[in-house]
């Protein structure tokens, strides 16, 4: 407390928030090193003597353990609900003024671990967002900072994530950018920098400065494979049309279902049953990755029942097609039955697979020209990553600064620009913000509807209106107005229900005449209001109802018509322009 009140009085606001950003790398990088050093053991010592040459039953028993010990974990002991770690810190950002519970600055990591070292078929990048970006908001509650100062914080946590698991700096700011959807400005830009860079730099100092998949360029890119290039974009974008399509529908799929321990049963059956006949489904799947940018085909179906195929064209493409189709299903089945775990490694193993067999196929069709199937490989995991995140330029430098493939800059930027158009034209929002956008709870680079998406409704209804019943009559009635401030008066039933309104110049003609006040009653005179405002309901479609009906206020209800109080235009201005102060501040 001491601290805190000595900082307000000695250090500028600005300059604290860079220290708290280098803080936050530094802690971001090492939760990240800690994440991949818990992953790489677990699996390591379980998979230890798996057999290689043939098909292995410890791909039935490891991935269903791991979801069993995980959904155990986060039941009795979280107690809380830590899946989806991108779209929950997109919640936080947009909904909860950016503040993120102290417990997920560890759970999500421990829960992930065990889930992705036993096999679970996710990537560990969500969690350790989710965790980068708990540190960050936590960090700045400790020290009182304004819900504006917390998103960027919560933005330079995971920045710092993404920079220290993939050392990838510049992808990790991009992310907070086109994924978070936090602005660039000239508060934010340093912090992120900052946080970024130092997570990459932790990263660099536990791991050297290897690039993270192993790439060697065999082939110069020449022009003349820019249609492919193009062909592989499209066909990226529809690949994660359907990735994202089969995951929303496998999500609807498990929350149908009622008891936790069923779900978990059904869900980890399909994931040991996938991973059991497609082993590169197990964990992560960066092996199959680095092995196909090594160039080395085969080693696809290692501890497969299918080894003894491994030589044959046919089949080399029917099992990575299958495994394309199948990915999708085993992530979802993976956080269905109670894993934690995201999606960001299985967009680039999928983009991996499809540039793969975009090129395998293609060569095999006998035309005079002969296409690096390592090179299709990278560029694929850039076009997969850019349509199912719609972040374009994160999947572009994330990919270069994973691989090292800068020389295919270009083609990295084709195939990610195609896929992200291709698959705008059928989804509007990432698999992340979705959900989010369908309820209105999404903050987006759009001012007005950012704005609109942080006022909340409680602060803008007005209860100070005096209502009357329909069986009052007029004497009544002006009795009420005398004693009010306002001149619109909502009609109720006896239960509380909303039957009308009452509006003062409505009845300014009679409300003098005495020779009324017993003859007239309120339901003769009051109207139906233009339109009503469900509570809970977003502020923009508020304000559509306001543009549409032309009202000033509009009365607030329940789903079952009762009457919580009105809604003034001049209320929303003045709250939208508060808000608009505080967050955009630059």
């Amino acid at each position: 407390m001491k601290f805190v009140h000595w900082r307000e009085r000695h250090i500028s606001e600005r300059t604290f928030v860079i220290f708290l950003a280098l803080v936050v790398g530094v802690l971001g990088g090492l939760a990240a090193q800690l994440l991949k050093f818990l992953i790489h053991t677990i699996a390591g010592a379980l998979t230890a003597h798996v057999n290689l040459s043939g098909g292995n039953y410890l791909y039935i028993l490891l991935p269903a353990a791991g979801v069993l010990i995980t959904a155990l974990y986060v039941r009795y002991v979280v107690r809380d609900n830590i899946s989806h770690g991108v779209t929950r810190v997109l919640w936080a950002i947009s909904q909860n003024k950016s503040r993120l519970k102290r417990h997920s600055m560890y759970t999500s990591l421990i829960a992930s671990s065990v889930t992705i070292g036993f096999g679970g078929s996710v990537g560990a990048e969500g969690p350790i967002v989710y965790t980068g970006a708990s540190i960050g908001s936590n960090l700045g509650s400790a020290f009182r900072l304004s819900p504006r100062i917390l998103m960027i914080l919560v933005g330079c946590g995971a920045a710092a994530g993404i920079a220290g698991i993939f050392k990838a700096p510049i992808a990790g700011m991009l992310f907070t950018l086109e994924v978070l959807m936090l602005d660039l400005t000239t508060v934010s830009v340093m912090p992120l920098l900052i946080s970024a860079i130092t997570s990459a730099t932790i990263a660099y100092m536990y791991t050297g400065f290897s690039f993270e998949f192993f790439f060697v360029q065999s082939e110069d890119f020449t022009i003349a494979r820019v249609p492919l290039v193009i062909l592989l974009g499209v066909g990226c974008g529809l690949v994660s049309l359907y990735f994202t399509r089969v995951m929303n529908l496998m999500e609807n799929f498990f929350g149908r279902f009622s008891s936790p321990w069923l779900k978990t049963l059904v869900g980890a059956t399909i994931l040991s049953g996938l991973v059991f006949l497609f082993p590169p489904l197990y964990g992560e799947g960066y092996d199959s990755i680095m092995g196909l940018l090594a160039g080395d085909t085969s080693s696809i179906v290692d501890g497969s029942i299918f080894y003894g195929d491994r030589g044959q064209f046919w089949f080399i493409t029917l099992f990575i097609a299958l495994i394309i189709l199948t990915k999708a299903f085993a992530t979802s089945a993976t956080n269905g039955a109670g894993g934690v775990g995201g999606t960001f490694a299985p967009s680039l193993y999928v983009g991996c697979m499809t540039g793969f067999l975009f090129a395998y196929v293609f060569n095999s069709l006998g035309f005079d020209m002969v296409v690096s199937d390592k090179n299709f490989a990278l560029i694929g995991m850039a076009g997969v990553m850019s349509a199912v995140m719609h972040a374009p330029l994160m999947a572009i430098f994330l990919t270069a600064e994973l691989t090292g493939g800068y020389a295919l800059f270009l083609p990295l930027l084709i195939v990610s620009t195609i896929a992200y158009g291709t698959i705008k034209i059928f989804e509007p929002y990432s698999i992340y913000t979705m959900r989010l956008a369908k309820q209105g709870k999404l903050l987006t680079h759009q001012k007005d509807k950012a704005v609109l998406t942080l006022l909340k409704m409680d602060s803008v209804i007005e209860t100070d209106f005096l209502s009357v019943r329909p069986e009052m009559t007029l004497k009544e009635m002006v009795d009420v107005i005398a004693r009010s401030s306002r001149n619109l008066f909502p009609v109720l039933s006896g239960a509380g229900e909303l039957l009308g309104v009452v509006q003062l110049d409505d009845i300014r003609n009679i409300m003098f005449r005495p020779d009324l006040y017993r003859k007239m009653n309120v339901a003769s005179f009051m109207t139906m209001p233009p339109d009503r405002i469900i509570i809970g309901e977003p502020m923009e479609s508020v304000m559509k109802k306001f543009d549409t009906t032309g009202a000033w206020n509009l009365p607030v209800i329940d789903q079952s018509g009762h009457y919580f109080g009105f809604i003034s235009k001049s209320k929303i201005f003045n709250s939208y322009r508060r808000v608009l102060r505080h967050y955009c501040d630059d």
